[in-house]
């Protein structure tokens, strides 16, 4: 029979949460079911351990995507199109401990899938003590148009994980002892039972390290890792458009044990300009007109992205609405450069003077128009 935990509910979260709501409601119910503050209570450690193993799984950005491609797919008892269960009389796969062909369960053509049935049902390993590569943070940001248009620097603000530089990562406290595991023997890893399934995950006491402190950081409070802010310097390249793209390479979260550290992954969201719109590369600015420049004609001033002003002759009897356009003056990417668009808008005032409405209706006699 396939497993049928929900680990989602067992977090007490939705399917579309973020990463960083699973984490905090993954840490409000670890210190509230945590084997240190509930000893007498052996249902709050069982809880702990639920929580702990769901948090293992969809806690971490590619593990939940291949859970959650194998829910879909119907591997954990749900509906789901091409699903099969794992047969183990066949002789195609690799079996696991439990006798399952991971590479037999009709999920062809998403990799990844294999490694995490063999990680979750007897094929999970314990945390890494080598090396570690720091995470990857992605924000989106608000630009002003202008910067987005002619390029610039934004300085923004980065929460991330970073190793605890107390510990080390170790989660003990400075010359604190450490002692085998006695929840997983060392091991690093603790097994589930779960239908005719044994699932292995980190151990939620040593958080898979197979030793645990004397005294626990004080720093981290035994986690061996923080929350830190980290200001970043971007430079937004001309040209940018929402939805555009910035990687910072190295300026994520720093790696544990001396790993490499992650990338900042930017996402651009371009604030409205009071004045100009943007079409392509072609930069539109409206600019109001009065009914006697719209009907005698005129010239009217409009400066360029760079500040410079350039003179727009307005031809009579111009509409509302009509566009003339400014070779060379948009705005520039990849070499390419667009154009500057003039869009008049003729305005009526609100009120005239006795006199201005005499005049106005003598213009409109002559004209032989009917008011």
């Amino acid at each position: 029979m396939p497993p049928t935990k929900d680990y989602y509910a067992v977090l007490g979260v939705s399917g579309s949460a973020t990463q960083d709501e699973i984490k905090k409601q993954y840490r409000k119910l670890a210190r509230k079911f945590h084997p240190d503050t509930n000893a007498n209570d052996p249902k709050a450690a069982e809880r702990f351990k639920e929580v702990s193993e769901a948090y293992t799984v969809i806690g971490d950005a590619e593990k939940r995507k291949q859970y959650d491609e194998m829910r879909r797919l119907g591997a954990f008892g749900t509906a789901g199109r091409g699903a099969r269960g794992p047969r183990p009389s066949s002789t195609r796969g690799r079996p696991d401990a439990s006798g399952v062909h991971f590479d037999d369960l009709g999920v062809g053509g998403f990799s990844g899938l294999g490694d995490l049935f063999s990680s979750m049902f007897g094929g999970g390993q314990a945390r890494s003590h080598g090396p570690e590569r720091g995470q990857n943070v992605e924000r989106v940001i608000d630009v002003p148009f202008r910067t987005a248009a002619t390029g610039g620097k934004v300085p923004i603000e980065l929460e991330v994980t970073e190793e605890c530089e107390t510990c080390h990562g170790s989660g003990g406290a400075p010359g604190a002892k450490f002692t085998t595991c006695p929840e997983c023997g060392g091991r690093g890893t603790i097994s589930f039972g779960q239908g005719g399934f044994a699932v292995q995950r980190p151990c939620p006491q040593c958080l898979g390290r197979g030793r645990v402190p004397s005294e626990r950081c004080p720093t981290c409070g035994g986690a061996g890792e923080i929350r830190a802010l980290r200001k970043v310097l971007i430079t937004v390249p001309a040209g940018s458009d929402a939805g555009t793209r910035i990687r910072l390479k190295g300026k994520g979260g720093r790696g544990a044990r001396g790993g490499p550290p992650g990338d900042v992954l930017i996402t651009i969201q371009v604030a409205p300009d009071r004045f100009y719109s943007r079409e392509g590369l072609d930069l539109v600015a409206q600019v109001p007109i009065n009914i006697a420049q719209a009907t005698l004609g005129s010239k009217v001033g409009v400066r360029t992205l760079d500040g410079r002003k350039v003179a727009i002759r307005i031809p009579a009897g111009t509409p509302s609405g009509k566009r003339f356009r400014v070779r060379g003056q948009g705005i520039e990417k990849d070499g390419a450069r667009g154009d500057l668009i003039v869009q008049v808008e003729v305005t009526v005032p609100d009120k005239l003077t006795p006199e201005q409405e005499k005049m106005m209706r003598e213009f409109a006699e002559a004209g032989g128009l009917k008011y």
